[in-house]
This record gives C-alpha cells, sequence and structure tokens, in this order.
C-alpha cells in the first residue's frame, strides 16, 4: 500500500511541488494581504484621530477670538471717545457759551467721525484677531507634537501685543482720515437742514470712498506697525523671541496683504455699515433687516426720502451709536461680524496654513 502511494507521489511529484508553491503563495500573499490591511486600518484610524483633534483644537481657537474680540471692544470704545470726545462738546453746550454754533458744528463732525470710525475698528479688529490667533493657534498645534515649540509664551504675548498698534497710532491715523473724509462731506451741510435716511445713506457712501478709496495706504496699514518702527523699538539688539515675534509679525504682514484679507474685511464693512444704517432707520420709523448696506429691503427711493429729521437732532442719535457698535455684550451687531460665514472660512484657511508641517505644504 505504501510503495502503490509512493509511486504515485512520483508520478505527479511536479503536480504536487507546484499544488504546494501555489498554496504557499496565497498563504504568504494573504498574510501580506492582511498585514497591509490591518496597516491601513491603523493609518486612517490615526488621521481620523488627528483630524478629530485638529477640529477640535480649531474650534477651541475661535472660541477664543470670539471672546478676545468682546475683552477688546471696551479699550476700543475708550481709545475712541478719548481721540473723538463729544461729551466735552456736550457739556459745553449746556453752559449755554456764546459760540454756541461752533460748538454745534463740531459736535457734528465728531460725532459722525466716531461712530465711523468705531465701525471701522471694530470690523478690523475682529478680522485681525482671526489672523493672529489663528496664525499662533496653528504653531501651537504644531507644537504640540515637538520638544522645542516653534512660538513660547513670551513670543505669543509679544506677537499678540501688536493689537495695540490699531487702539494707539493706527487709531489716530484712522481717525484723521475719517474726521477728513466727513468733513468734506458735511461739513456745509446746515444743522437746520433736514435729512432723510436716504440722505444719510448717501452721506456715508460718500465718506466710505473718500476713505477706502482715496487714501495712500492700504486699509490693513491700521493694523500693525510698520516693520521699521518695530526694529527702532528694539534699538538694543534683538533677542531670539523677538526674531521669532518679527518672522510672526511679517507672516501676518502677507495675510493682511492677501486679496483674500481684503475680500472679508470688505465684506464685515457692509455689514457693520448696514447695521449702522438699520438702527438709524428706526428713528426714521422705518423697518429695518437683513439686506445690502443701507437700503432696508422692498423700500423705493420715495420710501427713503418720505421721513425727514433736522440734521441737530440727527447728531445725538449718531453720536450714541458707539455704545452699540462697541458694546462688549455680545448684540447683533457684533454676532452677525464673529459669525459671518466668509470670516469662518478666512479663518479655517488660515489655520489650515499655519497648522500644516512644512514637509506637507512642499
Amino acid at each position: 500500500m505504501f510503495a502503490s502511494v509512493w509511486n504515485f507521489v512520483k508520478r505527479h511529484k511536479r503536480k504536487f511541488v507546484f499544488t504546494g508553491a501555489v498554496l504557499g503563495g496565497v498563504y504568504l500573499v494573504g498574510r501580506f494581504a492582511q498585514r497591509k490591511v490591518r496597516e491601513l486600518q491603523e493609518k486612517e484610524a490615526s488621521e481620523f484621530i488627528a483630524q478629530t483633534r485638529r477640529q477640535f483644537h480649531f474650534d477651541s481657537n475661535q472660541r477664543t477670538c470670539n471672546m478676545t474680540v468682546l475683552s477688546m471692544l471696551p479699550p476700543l470704545r475708550e481709545a475712541i471717545v478719548c481721540q473723538l470726545n463729544s461729551e466735552t462738546l456736550t457739556d459745553l453746550l449746556k453752559t449755554r457759551p456764546p459760540n454756541k454754533l461752533e460748538i454745534w458744528e463740531d459736535l457734528k463732525i465728531i460725532s459722525f467721525s466716531r461712530t465711523m470710525v468705531a465701525v471701522y475698528s471694530t470690523c478690523m479688529l475682529v478680522v485681525l484677531l482671526r489672523v493672529q490667533l489663528n496664525i499662533i493657534g496653528g504653531y501651537l498645534y504644531l507644537d504640540s507634537s515637538k520638544q522645542t515649540p516653534v512660538a513660547p509664551p513670551d513670543v505669543q504675548q509679544q506677537y499678540l501685543s501688536s493689537v495695540q498698534h490699531l487702539l494707539g497710532d493706527g487709531l489716530t491715523e484712522l481717525t484723521t482720515v475719517v474726521k477728513k473724509a466727513v468733513h468734506n462731506s458735511l461739513g456745509s451741510v446746515s444743522l437746520k437742514q433736514t435729512m432723510s435716511l436716504l440722505d444719510l445713506v448717501q452721506h456715508v457712501s460718500w465718506i466710505r470712498a473718500e476713505v477706502e478709496t482715496t487714501s495712500d495706504r492700504p486699509m490693513s496699514w491700521y493694523l500693525l506697525a510698520d516693520e521699521e518702527n518695530l526694529l527702532a523699538d528694539q534699538a538694543c539688539g534683538l533677542t531670539e523671541d523677538d526674531a521669532v515675534t518679527i518672522r510672526l509679525l511679517n507672516e501676518t504682514r502677507d495675510m493682511l496683504d492677501s486679496p483674500h484679507f481684503t475680500m472679508v474685511l470688505n465684506i464685515c464693512l457692509n455689514r457693520g455699515f448696514a447695521h449702522l444704517l438699520d438702527n438709524l432707520a428706526e428713528f426714521f420709523h422705518l423697518p429695518s433687516g437683513d439686506h445690502a448696506p443701507g437700503c432696508p429691503p422692498d423700500r423705493s427711493a420715495d420710501d427713503l426720502s418720505a421721513a425727514k429729521i433736522p440734521l441737530a437732532k440727527i447728531i445725538p442719535i449718531i453720536n450714541g451709536q458707539i455704545n452699540t457698535v462697541c458694546s462688549e455684550a455680545p448684540g447683533r451687531f457684533i454676532q452677525d461680524l464673529l459669525m459671518n460665514d466668509q470670516v469662518k472660512e478666512f479663518a479655517a484657511s488660515v489655520y489650515e496654513a499655519f497648522s500644516t508641517p512644512q514637509e506637507l505644504q512642499k
């Protein structure tokens, strides 16, 4: 029996060798496939965990952005009121001075100027902090996987303190430009002249056109100090942290000079001035709502011109708008800016750019 089996094996030896090779190959291929599938699953799980962690970090960073904006509004309002102090003039008017008309003319320019500056600076603050906190947030995400951080705490503090330029020299320059534009638009308008909401819309448009298109500097100039000024402040010598801070600021300037930033800032300005005109429309007994800047929905030019108020009575109304625009309480004005879809998309693109390792970007 064994002899017959052995003879059978010898006769079909090649078949047995071939079958064994095939079975062995199938086994090895199966083991290889199992290993590859396991590696792929582990890689997908790792990428999912990393993406989830990254999304959580980004969402947390956006909440920080919102809270930072709200915390900066009171000092911003204080800085604007300090530069455009209408309260001193209103107190003088209560004493019935002989130059009453002159004071009213000054109050007209200051009231319109500080409300316009409030809208401009609030929109700028929202977008600037979105850029800065998402740049630093992106680096912090990368730092979490490194032993030597790119942005240590001292650098973060020094970098984020640059926002003070907007509340200082940048605000002073912006105030000068806006005040000049307001004077050119409203300086010759009599206090007794009645104005409709349409008239206000036109004046706001003229002021914006002069501020945004005829200035020698781009709007981003008001947001950060010149690099030369920063280097002059460090005349005693640059530390390693100073060099990192300057690099971060230069990267920020690149973002502020991008068409994407300009588009998002313009969207915020349009929304901001639309809300301002909505608030003013209530005093003209016209309904307000979400619409294009300065034009309540379904209203004709005749409707917008129907209700008129003397300019002297409009001045106190517009003078008080700063408390709505720069309110730390999250009202409709600031919420619309913080929750704007284009602002969110811009923030995401900034964070994506600075939270991706350089080797992956290449």
